[in-house]
């Protein structure tokens, strides 16, 4: 059995943007098991732009992640020790251990999962937290009819993928928002979006309204800011906004809105949403996307570093939109 187990800590609080500097690499020894308690060997760390805000020690959804200790975050894994009959040595499993090696747990929070038909690491993708984000947004608050247009910022990462797929599903037509050619061609060639707008280009406005001709009824917004001032300035009356991310604003930057008054002027739902404080939909949104990605229905592509000690510049490139896809670590 193992005897030490490396760990990112979260050394200090970013002022401004994220550095290497905020993270602290350590080497723990591994404690016997205690009766009831499982060990796990991680193989996949999940990254994700919540982790920024969490970071910071400001009131929000969540509590800050707590300094000196391991940084949060999703894993996939494999029990190599068990002293829970739940759990047996060689039980694949999805749970929260964070940015180390080895996860022990006495089984809370931790789910089983069957890698048969679904890849492990799907689990952090297409059939975990961003697919189930991406479920609840579309369907529960953007609801789309068939024939109606949804657009979606960061259309080429982890949850955005799903959303327009999902929406393309619903009979929906589906336009995203991306930074860059490739992301955009990727965006329309593999995912099958409609349209993809590239920010990048530098004329956001005139290119969303050249492809969205019949305006927009509903918008999964992971990015704010200029982005969804541009949306905003398209939407349909009674259209949906979804609120997922606002990651313009993440590392402290300004966001102002430009077109505030047209929520009232067209009559607009925005919804803010934490996917975890809606568990009652997991169960039907991860069997449906389990289902639709083991029959290849569902398309999702990942950008995987390799090693723990990748974890911090990966991270930080996640948040500069380096990324392509799930951003992911390997750790085994």
């Amino acid at each position: 059995m193992p005897q030490i187990n490396r760990q990112f800590l979260l050394a200090s609080r970013p002022q401004g943007a994220v550095t290497p500097d905020n993270f602290r690499l350590v080497q723990t020894p591994l404690a016997p098991l205690a009766d009831g308690e499982i060990r796990v060997r991680n193989h996949y760390l999940s990254l994700d732009p919540y982790m920024r805000g969490r970071m910071n020690d400001s009131k929000s959804y969540a509590a800050p992640q707590p300094l000196d200790e391991v940084m949060i975050g999703g894993t996939v894994g494999e029990v190599i020790e068990s002293k829970n009959p739940k759990f047996a040595v060689g039980d694949k499993v999805v749970a929260i251990f964070g940015w180390q090696e080895y996860g022990t747990s006495d089984g809370a929070g931790v789910q089983k999962v069957d890698d048969t038909h679904v890849p492990l690491s799907a689990y952090l993708g297409p059939v975990g937290m961003p697919g189930v984000t991406a479920w609840y947004g579309l369907n529960r608050i953007i609801a789309p009819k068939a024939g109606e247009t949804v657009v979606v910022s960061a259309a080429s990462g982890a949850v955005g993928s799903v959303v327009g797929q999902l929406a393309k599903q619903a009979g929906a037509r589906a336009v995203g928002i991306a930074g860059g050619v490739e992301k955009c061609r990727y965006v329309v060639e593999t995912l099958g979006f409609d349209a993809c707008v590239d920010y990048k280009a530098g004329n956001l406005y005139q290119d969303l309204k050249a492809a969205t001709p019949d305006g927009i009824d509903g918008c999964f917004e992971n990015v704010g800011g200029e982005v969804l001032d541009a949306t905003l300035a398209r939407m349909n009356p009674s259209g949906r906004i979804a609120v997922c991310g606002y990651i313009a604003g993440y590392d402290g930057q300004p966001v102002p809105l430009k077109h505030p008054s047209l929520i009232l002027t067209q009559r607009l739902l925005v919804q803010g949403f934490i996917v975890t404080e809606h568990m009652d939909v997991w169960p039907q949104a991860l069997n449906e996307l389990g289902t639709l990605v083991a029959q290849k229905k569902l398309q999702y592509r990942e950008t995987i570093a390799q090693g723990l000690d990748a974890a911090p510049e990966a991270f930080i490139g996640l948040l500069k939109g380096k990324n392509f896809g799930k951003q992911l670590v390997k750790l085994i």
